[in-house]
């Protein structure tokens, strides 16, 4: 009989359980569907036997009731901050506090801590100090080693040095937790000195901390830039060494010159141990589980999800999150694309796994079932909507790739990136008799459609692709697939910057390809006779961007004919480049100086350029120019004004 993983002490008896295998504990509500990661992991270790509880969105100032409702599990506690970084939940860019919040019914606030991960791991340790901790998901992935954190403005250690948890399960986490309970089932999970057994030690996709380091790193050198000058190998595995938190902490270069490690690692298929001294302490983050096979990833899609949030809240209103993804399907996990503000990589992997057709066609057959359903599918697609099913033609080349992206700077030769599978796969689904209407709503990224590009690299430009060659990959049939029948009216894009210098530091194509993308949205619009509309998203207050930039953005928006909808100032999170340039002010691919807008006035004087057409914004906007010396802007802007 299919049920819902059990959230309450009478949920359990009801199924007769005396005690609970493994208890997940998640600031989001608890919604029963594969987009949600606790309700992932949760059918995962169902599938394979374990008898699993969620403890969603616990009360953390109370008695602390909820943490104890269970009782003690038999094999450990797993910890998440949500679908999303606490903090990038709770607060704007401006640092402000939000007032809702997308997974809790009724968009309230308030019903998660800020540092959820941190908040709910000291508590378990408190009240049950000998049962193992896992902490997993977006915060955990992201914080694993030394991290700026925006919002208290300084370098924070490893999450692993300021929690008690005892293992940190990185990235997308079915496999290496199906192996952590074995473990822990079977005994292996601490020595008789209290060191966690070397099996643990040895799990793919982890992360701990030991005072005694791996034997590899007592030969291993300082972080150098070079490939190989700090690794040493011992067998196959190779260990790399970096720079200690506290020389970070004196030193933003060594900040910089660890993350260039820490990426060019992450971007391989097969790459080191990272070890980073923290006092007396190591933290240890062993490589990642090798990218999932389709099977693997369909078997979890495939899991008997419910689909729905816990009955639990039908007074309490509507989850935001779970209604902007009820009638959706997504077709893979990972991103090749390499943006330097993005953490999807970073935490699902460079290598897209995508999904069967089949199992995507099963999937939409479920929606359709649904008695809610009115025959209205709003999105086929993924981290980005047009990489399903895309890959090295040559996967031992993979191997050897560090390249942090696929297609940029330039298209590499080895990545099959065939658009007609995809386009075939819109066509099947549309055919499904009880669907109407098919709309891609994931980003779709349009540097896949020219095939090649020219590099510029060496002179810090972004690349810009060669628009006058047709592709092979039919990416621009693709583009015409979705426009004439799977948009709403209003196609988004997200070119991101009009600056090519701006673009280059995001790791984004040139402008010129924005421009080559609405020509043919435009023509095609134009012959089909619709009056659709193209909607760029743009960020400002990015590293490299001054405020001449943004007033050649709004310059070029204005000539042709935008008032924008679609913007956001840059928000520094946890591991991604962009935030490295940030806080160090070095970008850490050339070790060069970067320029960053940090202080609230150069972010408002940016981000006020967006709204150039608002009367209201017209004398801040004039002030500011002049103040910065780009009094040459005032009239192109605002025609009559000096």
């Amino acid at each position: 009989m299919p049920h819902f993983l059990p959230i309450t002490l009478d949920e359990v008896k009801r199924l007769g359980w005396e005690q609970v295998d493994v208890v997940l504990v998640s600031g989001d509500a608890y919604v029963d569907h594969p987009s949600f990661g606790t309700a992932v992991i949760g059918r995962t270790l169902e599938a394979a036997g374990y008898r699993v509880a969620i403890i969603p969105q616990p009360n953390w100032r109370d008695d602390l009731r909820d943490f104890r409702k269970f009782g003690r599990p038999r094999l450990f506690f797993g910890v998440t901050s949500g679908a999303m970084d606490s903090m990038v939940n709770h607060y704007t860019a401006a640092r402000r506090l939000r007032h809702d919040d997308a997974y809790t019914p009724d968009g309230q606030a308030g019903f998660r801590p800020d540092r959820a991960t941190y908040v709910y791991s000291r508590i378990l340790k408190q009240i049950y100090p000998d049962v193992p901790v896992v902490i997993a998901g977006i915060e955990a992935s992201m914080r694993r080693l030394a991290h700026y954190d925006y919002w208290d403005d300084k370098l924070f250690p490893s999450i692993l040095i300021d929690t008690p948890a005892d293992l940190l399960n990185y990235g997308m986490g079915e496999r290496t937790t199906l192996k952590i309970a074995k473990l822990i089932e079977n005994g292996e999970w601490r020595t008789d000195n209290g060191e966690l057994s070397e099996a643990v030690r040895r799990l793919p996709q982890v992360a701990y901390v030991t005072h005694t380091p791996p034997s590899a790193l007592r030969a291993a050198t300082s972080p150098k830039l070079g490939e190989g000058d700090h690794c040493k190998a011992v067998g196959e595995e190779c260990v790399m060494s970096l720079h200690s938190f506290e020389e970070c902490q004196k030193s933003k270069r060594c900040e910089a010159e660890n993350y260039q490690i820490i990426e060019r690692e992450s971007n391989k298929i097969e790459c080191a141990t990272l070890v980073q001294k923290h006092g007396d302490r190591y933290v240890v983050v062993n490589p990642p589980e090798p990218p999932m096979t389709t099977e693997e990833i369909d078997a979890s899609f495939d899991l008997p999800y419910l689909r729905l949030p816990h009955p639990k809240y039908k007074k309490r209103g509507a989850i935001p999150a779970f209604e902007m993804i009820r009638w959706s399907v997504n077709t893979h996990r990972g991103c090749f694309g390499g943006c330097s503000f993005c953490t999807i990589s970073a935490h699902q992997g460079k290598q897209i796994a995508s999904r069967s057709e089949a199992s995507i066609l099963r999937e939409v057959e479920l929606i359709t079932q649904d008695p809610d359903f009115h025959g209205v599918l709003t999105d086929l697609g993924g981290p980005s909507a047009n990489m399903w099913r895309m890959k090295g033609r040559n996967q031992e080349l993979c191997k050897k790739c560090a390249r942090y992206s696929c297609s940029m700077p330039t298209m590499c030769k080895n990545l099959d990136s065939d658009h007609r599978p995809m386009i075939n796969l819109l066509r099947k689904v549309s055919a499904h008799p009880k669907v109407k209407h098919l709309y891609v709503g994931s980003g779709i990224r349009c540097d896949l459609f020219v095939g090649t590009h020219s590099s510029t690299t060496a002179s810090r430009r972004s690349p810009s692709p060669n628009l006058g060659e047709e592709p092979s990959n039919h990416g621009w049939e693709y583009f015409k697939e979705v426009v004439l029948h799977h948009t709403s009216g209003r196609l988004k894009v997200a070119p991101e910057h009009t600056s090519d210098h701006v673009l280059a530091m995001m790791r984004k194509p040139g402008f010129e390809l924005f421009r080559e993308t609405k020509r043919r949205f435009d023509e095609i619009c134009k012959q089909a006779g619709l009056r659709y509309q193209l909607i760029p998203y743009f960020i400002s207050s990015h590293p490299g961007c001054r405020l001449q930039d943004m007033a050649d953005l709004a310059l070029k928006m204005k000539q042709m004919g935008y008032r924008l909808e679609q913007i956001q100032d840059f928000t520094p999170t946890p591991m991604t480049l962009s935030t490295e340039m940030y806080y160090t002010g070095i970008d850490p691919t050339t070790m060069k100086p970067v320029y960053v807008a940090t202080t609230p006035g150069d972010k408002a004087d940016q981000r006020r350029l967006f709204f150039f057409y608002k009367p209201e914004m017209q004398r801040d906007i004039i002030q500011s120019l002049r103040r910065n010396g780009l009094a040459q802007f005032i009239a192109r802007l605002f025609p009559g004004k000096r």
